[in-house]
């Protein structure tokens, strides 16, 4: 497979990811909706429901953060400087934009991006 046909297939995939994700904001979003007109008459039922509600919307801030991730490869799929590391300025291996079609980092980068943050944390 060439190059252009690997970056059409990632293409697909990115926006595939991304229609995907908007799907499940919108059934989330309705289903909030149908939570948030229920009553709960015990304290309980009404804190798990609550809690529930708060938890989806964590993990819907991250998935809001995958969406911009999604837009900005398919932005640099389009105007040619995907697959491009943004720190040494190499080419990112086709296996690593496979596997993590967001990145964009190269994998020595990266390493060394999570090597730094480990000595930081440590």
């Amino acid at each position: 497979m060439n190059s252009t046909n690997k970056m059409l297939s990632l293409k697909k995939k990115l926006l595939k990811q991304r229609e995907e994700l908007l799907s499940e904001a919108e059934h989330t979003i309705n289903t909030k909706l149908v939570t948030e007109k229920e009553s709960f008459p015990d304290p309980t039922d009404q804190a798990a429901a609550e809690h529930d509600s708060n938890f989806l919307l964590r993990l819907r801030g991250r998935e809001q953060k995958l969406l911009k991730k999604i837009d900005e490869a398919i932005a640099r799929i389009d105007d040619g400087s995907y697959g491009v590391c943004e720190s040494c300025g190499g080419q990112i291996g086709i296996k690593r934009l496979e596997a993590r079609p967001v990145t964009t980092l190269c994998i020595e980068c990266k390493t060394q991006q999570e090597e730094d943050e480990k000595r930081q944390a440590g």
